[in-house]
């Protein structure tokens, strides 16, 4: 082959705290998304294992030779002293394993090499909402992004084809409600609310680690297995009997205390005061960035099925990450999925590329 016909490759990664997403782009074109469980905080041999998988899926991207470009959130990891360790150790440990081709983004639309995190820590860590946003800014001109992940939900604002974000830092976005700190996966159910109704009375329910969103969601048929990666609360199993089980302990019960269509109520309650929560910030935000009532949500995330329903109650019309930024023939329905749950790194890819 001659290098005139020499694929041009581009993996761009988004490195979180629980997982590892990547998506390969081939000649501008999308070849292959994946995403890897990656629990961060247990040690960074898991990035090790997360990046050698991706390189098994990939071995004739590593041996052809593929730029790289990366994101990041894993850096809040509590295996870290702080964020500019964990920006540190991540970039360099991103960088042993992928090569000097290695970029990182920054959310002040700037690129830095692996050893220059140091002094430009800030602009990496936790950016990889901005990437998003940047590569459908220009695409939708009006519209609000939802990100809904497994752990977080990014509501950022876009206007006449640029990112309007109040807040850049996670501190400042939280002030603002650009970050709501809940997912559709692992979210500890007591962060929802204090209280749940349970056969026609309020109980307050158990500040413990024992269920979280991915139960709900399982149970309402919502959350796609494939995206389902983090482990359970009491590490068993993810059928409908342990998950009832996992929710009968947030109230002190057993899964025996009541029927299949009672636990399956409860999620659903679980799931609308979610739903809330997320609505009301994202009002918040709209309202400050002064959208027109019909600017659309653009959903993204494991949790896009919850943007959807977000839009349909807010009256706003509805897109799919997928739909408005990748040429992903219609028939391709698992790639399209996969290019919403990993939005941040195809967006980095695509941005690295030229194509954003």
């Amino acid at each position: 082959m001659s290098s005139r016909e020499t694929p041009q490759l581009q993996l761009g990664w988004d490195i979180g705290g629980a997982h590892v997403k990547a998506c390969l782009l081939q000649d501008g074109s999308v070849r292959d998304i994946a995403q890897w469980p990656c629990p961060l905080w247990q040690g960074m041999q898991h990035l090790d294992t997360a990046l050698a998988l991706a390189r098994s899926r990939w071995a004739d991207a590593w041996d052809q030779g593929v730029a790289h470009a990366a994101t990041m959130t894993g850096e809040l990891a509590d295996l870290f002293a702080g964020r500019q360790e964990g920006v540190v150790r991540i970039a360099g440990q991103l960088a042993q394993s992928l090569g000097p081709s290695l970029v990182l983004f920054d959310a002040g639309f700037a690129w830095h090499a692996p050893d220059e995190a140091g002094p430009h820590w800030r602009g990496i860590a936790s950016a990889n909402w901005c990437a998003t946003a940047r590569v459908l800014a220009s695409r939708v001109g009006d519209a609000l992004l939802v990100d809904i992940g497994s752990t977080t939900t990014d509501l950022v604002p876009l206007r006449g084809g640029r990112v309007a974000a109040e807040g850049k830092s996670d501190a400042d976005r939280l002030a603002t409600g650009e970050l709501v700190y809940q997912g559709v996966v692992r979210t500890p159910l007591c962060a929802l609310g204090p209280r749940v109704r349970w056969h026609e009375r309020m109980l307050n329910v158990m500040n413990e680690l024992f269920a979280t969103t991915a139960d709900v969601y399982r149970l309402t048929g919502e959350l796609a297995a494939d995206h389902d990666q983090a482990a359970t609360a009491d590490g068993r199993g993810k059928d409908e009997e342990a998950t009832r089980q996992r929710l009968a302990r947030m109230l002190g019960c057993d899964a025996a205390d009541g029927s299949p269509c009672d636990w399956l109520a409860l999620a659903r309650w679980w799931k609308d005061a979610q739903l809330r929560e997320i609505q009301w910030n994202l009002a918040r935000v709209g309202e400050r960035a002064g959208l027109p009532a019909d600017a659309p949500v653009v959903g993204a995330g494991s949790g896009t099925f919850l943007a959807a329903q977000l839009a349909a109650r807010t009256g706003r019309p509805f897109l799919r990450y997928a739909d408005v930024v990748l040429p992903v023939p219609a028939a391709d329905a698992s790639l399209a999925s996969w290019a919403d749950v990993c939005a941040p790194a195809v967006s980095v890819a695509l941005l690295a590329s030229g194509r954003g």
